[in-house]
């Protein structure tokens, strides 16, 4: 079969969806379909700050198209860059035909990649993130139109677990029989135990751990605050804060304001083939999120035998249980969360049995093999279905909250 996969950011960066579309590329180049990576990416210093930026780099066995987001970067113009990624599309196409094409995110790939099936007589897959599932759609009627004409015609719609797709139903008033539940999934060849590590065991102090995009939407100042509360406890611990994001500078000015210095490091950018040792030298994860489609780094963390402090959240509670493969608090109760740690760093028995369940069902459940099989089976339901249509394919204007800072989408 020969595919179009429509990426929205691909590394250079750092993001939940680089290390998704990255695994994905492999399984479908390891099952022997011919594929074509068209990328956007970040060129401007803004953009670069807050993801890294840069042209994605060459994928083993897939032809790749980088293709700079210059609307995105001037004013939130996401208009420009689906006119660019439908160009792109029909050129690609015209050399050698695709037979379907999937798109990493609901807008504006999404839409982009609706309105070129339907051009060129294609059947499309759509995978919804977290960002656009969360949040497009309730900045304006523009982009809530495109969304719901992304769902409502899109051939198959893939979504991360089963609160999310709850969540987006809700929010977008649409029916749940539209989406095909594919969880996430993690590279347990990559992500494992370091060699040696015995589970449940850990550093003295105890060393906590987040790493992910630094946003004040994954709950990155309220693990800053948590950790307030354990100092005020004279509970001995140490802190890694690992990544980039949009509140780096805010996470930073918080760690100095709180006199936090000397117990907390910053870390910055960890490049994926790095990412396993980040976990490795660590001994709690702590992920105090307020919503995801499905949280890579909790099942890096899983994988990676660490036990887990994160919340009752979307796209975490589907595969966290409480005080069973994971502690969970509610997002934004800071106390309870510095309780949760608080607990993880007394108790090596519960870090124990936290870490191994997690380890274990990871293993189980999150391998991207049968993760890879499931949207693979996807494409073959789909494939011989009529392209997209009976949608209008212009959407009308309207101001977005997104414009001014349009990486938030």
């Amino acid at each position: 079969m020969r595919i179009l996969f429509c990426s929205r950011r691909y590394f250079p960066a750092i993001s939940g969806m680089s290390v998704y579309a990255s695994n994905l590329l492999h399984e479908l180049v390891e099952a022997g379909h011919d594929v074509t990576m068209v990328s956007q990416y970040r060129g401007d210093p803004v953009g670069t700050r807050v993801y890294g930026g840069g042209p994605p780099p060459p994928v083993p066995g897939v032809t790749v198209i980088g293709r700079r987001s210059l609307g995105e970067e001037e004013g939130g113009r996401f208009e420009r860059d689906i006119d660019d990624m439908v160009q792109t599309i029909r050129e690609e196409h015209a050399k050698q035909p695709f037979d379907l094409l999937h798109a990493q995110y609901g807008y504006p790939n999404g839409w982009a990649v609706l309105l070129a099936a339907r051009e060129l007589g294609l059947p499309c897959v759509v995978s919804i993130q977290g960002g656009d599932g969360h949040w497009v759609g309730s900045c304006c009627e523009m982009h809530r139109l495109g969304m719901l004409r992304v769902l409502q015609h899109a051939n198959a719609v893939l979504i991360g677990c089963e609160s999310f797709a709850g969540e987006v139903v809700e929010r977008l008033s649409v029916d749940r029989s539209l989406f095909t539940i594919v969880p996430g999934a993690v590279d347990v060849s990559r992500f494992r135990p370091a060699e040696g590590h015995v589970i449940g065991q850990a550093h003295q102090p105890v060393r906590l751990l987040y790493h992910g995009r630094v946003d004040r939407r994954k709950g990155v100042l309220d693990f800053i605050e948590a950790l307030v509360l354990l100092r005020a406890g004279d509970k001995p611990f140490v802190a890694t804060i690992s990544g980039i994001g949009p509140d780096l500078d805010a996470a930073k000015a918080l760690v100095a304001e709180r006199g936090l210095d000397q117990a907390v490091r910053f870390t910055g950018v960890a490049a994926y083939d790095d990412a396993p040792r980040v976990y490795h030298d660590q001994d709690v994860f702590v992920s105090p999120t307020y919503m995801e489609g499905f949280s890579n780094t909790v099942l890096e963390a899983m994988a990676s035998g660490l036990p887990i402090v994160s919340c009752v959240a979307v796209g975490v509670m589907d595969c966290i249980r409480d005080d069973e493969n994971g502690l969970l608090v509610q997002p934004g109760d800071v106390a309870a969360l510095a309780d949760a740690m608080r607990r993880l760093i007394d108790d090596s028995e519960l870090r124990r049995r936290l870490a191994a369940a997690a380890l274990e069902e990871c293993r189980s459940t999150y391998a991207w093999q049968p993760v890879g099989r499931q949207i693979m089976d996807v494409y073959s339901q789909v494939i011989h279905q009529a392209p997209p249509d009976g949608f209008d394919p212009v959407l009308p204007e309207s101001e977005c909250r997104y414009r001014e800072a349009p990486h938030l989408l």
